[in-house]
């Protein structure tokens, strides 16, 4: 036998759709891990055409494409090390979630995903076939198992491929980030190992779609859950590990082990991954938003900045006779720390000309909430003619807080194409901004040093559509108003627990009254980077006509 064996791990970021683009990738690996004398390269689930594709692997003629892709680069991979690649398959009519392995030109074996996640993001029990529980597969002296991404969180299959003589566990992941999802993950395969007392490496894909992101972070271990390798978080990565074979069995070579980032990194960094993604899969070369001196949009600006460079950003202020003085300073100092463009743009003689036009019909009623929203939707207008002039995506800047009670216009504030914040809670917003003002990483396009106002992130948040108006005159305190949706939205508590936490009944029951009041806003509303297992989105599907209310 053998004494080592060479496994390429391609921790990179396909593209949904992108079938010939996605296996160029996977060829030019394959072609460099040639060269470098590996055995095998391996490659993410669901690689060749990207994931999550939700219902479009459904559609008969994206599959088949798929499927002849992954042929045709069995043929012309021939004469280096093996492939091991995920795709979707199709036998004798059924669908599946698939990991195929290819050598000699040929599809060797394919193994099919058994456990298939129906929670989250994911629906694939809805789309996929449920495969059966197979042996492993031989490459070179190897024995491989691989558990695709959820049949390594049961233990079942990893215990049949080590019972059925693998020595050696290769799991193929689409894993999204959440806020701690890197310690759910070590603790489900650090118990595999020990069950099957075999190693293991843990292959992850790398990017955003739409608005999940694939955080990388791939690792292996060694047989009683030993760290031998962990690769970064959110960048892409190939890296070739050894395994030496001696008498109990493969060992892991220990590698580089990056370090993992503590949870306001990672927040940051999924965001700006995200956004950087979203705007290069979808075909957006550069972004605008409106920038108001308020918190939201700075980091929004500041994310944009990172993501895609100060060259390829435009802030626009857009003052009614209701924005202070010191909001105007402090957007036009926010973008002169980015050193991105700063345009200005008052709304003034268009919400005259708006109000007078609809005098007529407003006669004999008082202002009102209509009228601050006029203000909103004016801005909403002028920046979706730039991004339409311009071909400048246009970002959104509300958060998590502001999105669940719905405090925002919607075709005003909530006009755009992505809101890389839309997971993040106000008082996470806040931390967020100290972070970035005290870290700069290489990843980051963007100035290093505490770009986001100091007075923006002290002053009091404030929509400034009336005098002297304040966030807090309308929703509870945000320490309040988090909390509360804390419970709500992410641990789905009842009202009565809130209550028990501490919260004042009169606090949650009009929370809770504003959450589902705003439903059909949220269901018009742009997508955004997913930081949380309770996103609005997919993670959270309710009814927009609901009459249910918890009660105390």
């Amino acid at each position: 036998m053998a004494d080592q064996f060479r496994i390429t791990l391609a921790q990179v970021n396909p593209t949904v759709g992108d079938i010939s683009g996605n296996v160029d990738m996977a060829r030019q690996i394959w072609a460099e891990a040639r060269d470098a004398g590996s055995d095998l390269v391996a490659f993410p689930e669901m690689f060749v055409t990207g994931y999550n594709t939700q219902d479009l692997v459904m559609k008969p003629a994206f599959q088949m494409a798929a499927m002849q892709a992954v042929r045709d680069l069995a043929s012309e991979c021939v004469g280096g090390p093996a492939i091991a690649i995920g795709t979707p398959w199709v036998e004798a009519g059924q669908l599946f979630n698939a990991y195929v392995v290819l050598a000699d030109g040929q599809v060797r074996t394919v193994v099919e995903k058994h456990h298939l996640p129906n929670e989250t993001v994911f629906d694939e029990v809805r789309i996929f076939q449920s495969g059966d529980v197979s042996g492993p597969y031989a490459v070179g002296p190897v024995r491989i198992g691989s558990p695709i991404c959820e049949d390594s969180w049961h233990s079942d299959v990893a215990e049949t491929l080590a019972e059925t003589g693998a020595e050696i566990l290769l799991v193929p992941n689409g894993s999204p980030y959440y806020r701690g999802k890197m310690d759910v993950r070590y603790n489900h395969m650090v118990a595999r190992v020990v069950e099957t007392g075999l190693p293991l490496i843990y292959l992850n894909m790398v990017g955003g779609q739409d608005d999940q992101v694939f955080d990388g972070g791939s690792f292996a271990l060694n047989r009683g859950g030993d760290l031998a390798l962990q690769m970064p978080m959110f960048e892409t990565a190939v890296q070739t590990v050894v395994l030496e074979h001696g008498d109990s069995g493969w060992v892991i070579v220990a590698g580089d082990k990056a370090k993992i980032p503590d949870t306001l990194e990672a927040d940051y960094h999924a965001m700006v991954l995200s956004l950087r993604d979203y705007c290069r899969k979808s075909g957006f070369g550069k972004v605008l938003l409106g920038l108001s001196g308020g918190v939201d949009s700075a980091l929004v600006a500041t994310i944009a900045v990172d993501a895609l460079g100060a060259e390829n950003v435009r802030c626009v202020m857009l003052p009614s006779e209701y924005t202070s003085q010191a909001s105007l300073d402090d957007a036009q100092l926010q973008a002169e720390n980015l050193g991105c463009r700063y345009d200005y743009v008052p709304i003034s003689a268009g919400r005259a000309a708006i109000t007078d036009t609809l005098a007529p019909l407003f006669a004999g009623t008082q202002p009102d909430l209509t009228e601050e929203n006029i203000q909103s939707r004016l801005r909403g207008l002028l920046l979706m003619a730039l991004s339409n002039k311009f071909g400048e995506m246009l970002l959104t800047t509300g958060n998590k807080s502001e999105v669940a009670v719905g405090y925002a216009t919607i075709y005003g504030d909530m006009a755009g194409g992505y809101n890389p914040i839309k997971d993040l809670y106000k008082t996470r917003v806040f931390e967020i901004c100290r972070w970035r003002n005290a870290h700069h990483r290489d990843w980051m396009q963007g100035p290093s040093g505490a770009v986001i106002v100091d007075n923006i992130i002290s002053k009091p948040p404030s929509a400034e559509l009336r005098p002297d108006q304040k966030d807090s005159d309308s929703l509870p305190d945000y320490p309040v108003l988090d909390g509360i949706l804390t419970m709500l939205v992410d641990q789905e508590a009842s009202v009565a627990e809130c209550i028990a936490a501490g919260f004042a009944q009169d606090d949650v029951m009009r929370v809770q009254g504003l959450l589902y009041a705003s439903e059909y806003k949220r269901f018009q509303a742009a997508p955004g980077t997913r930081l949380s297992p309770r996103a609005f989105w997919l993670d959270r599907r309710y009814p927009i006509v609901n009459r249910f209310r918890d009660q105390a």
